[in-house]
């Protein structure tokens, strides 16, 4: 199979293209694979109809079985159901999203997700918690979730510092956030304040929207604001300067006029 790399119990598939974990790679490797590493690929979730009964949707949009806890996996990740006894997952450099469902992993320790267009961190990890219960060390760096200057200049150390509180509040048994070993600090602020480092930015209705634009201000009078119109005004002026109070008169002699 080309581009397949196996190493003992480490399974590479990467730079391939493929948009969604091809079945033969479950099928020969799932039996055995501890470690898979798909990144720089095209995956992106794609949700399957749902195909049993007893299921409801999730206020945070993930969507759930009642029947045995078990999750509609999106298509490009259903692959994934064969690697049963997966420690580590490599996911970096794909087109991952909010709707990012896996199956149950329950021997998962390892997890990196950067370089995805991940941004509800909160869905995330509520899901996360859920099917990875041995995770470890998780990784999201390159994340609109992941509040840092990888993704916008705006954000600074404060920001990442919320992330960090937020993340291992919902997921407390985290050893590595991103590239950095959790402190007793940070577990400890976790605990206390965790639950509210949620940063919620409040979304503009189209009312908002549509006030916004139509009270622009502008120092211009109404009929100046258009580009093309112009108009120009002709007059006499009644005033003529004699330079009679100029301050410079003072330092002229009557010699010198």
């Amino acid at each position: 199979m080309a581009g397949l790399v196996v190493s003992g119990t480490q399974v590479s598939y990467i730079g391939q293209d493929c948009r969604e974990i091809p079945e033969h790679l479950g099928r020969d490797c799932g039996h055995f694979a501890k470690r898979l590493d798909l990144s720089f690929n095209l995956l992106r979730p794609r949700p399957r109809s749902p195909t049993f009964l007893g299921f409801r949707e999730r206020i945070n949009g993930c969507l759930q079985s009642t029947e045995g806890n078990m999750k509609i996996v999106s298509a490009s990740l259903e692959g994934l159901s064969a690697f049963g006894s997966l420690e580590e997952l490599i996911l970096d450099n794909n087109l991952l999203g909010d709707d990012l469902t896996l199956p149950g992993l329950p021997q998962l320790h390892t997890l990196t997700l950067n370089k995805n267009q991940i941004s509800d961190l909160e869905c995330l990890l509520d899901h996360l918690a859920e099917v990875t219960p041995a995770l470890e060390y998780l990784s999201l760096l390159g994340n609109v979730a992941c509040p840092n200057e990888l993704v916008s200049l705006e954000k600074d150390e404060e920001d990442y510092k919320r992330y960090r509180c937020f993340v291992l509040h919902k997921l407390p048994r985290l050893k590595f956030l991103d590239a950095r070993k959790v402190t007793r600090q940070e577990r400890e602020e976790a605990l206390v304040r965790g639950a509210f480092m949620k940063v919620v930015k409040p979304k503009p209705s189209n009312v908002d929207i549509a006030d916004s634009q139509e009270h622009q201000y502008t120092p211009l009078p109404s009929a100046s604001r258009e580009l093309t119109s112009h108009r120009g005004v002709l007059g006499k002026c009644h005033y003529v300067y004699c330079g009679k109070n100029s301050e410079g008169n003072r330092f002229i002699r009557d010699d010198q006029l």
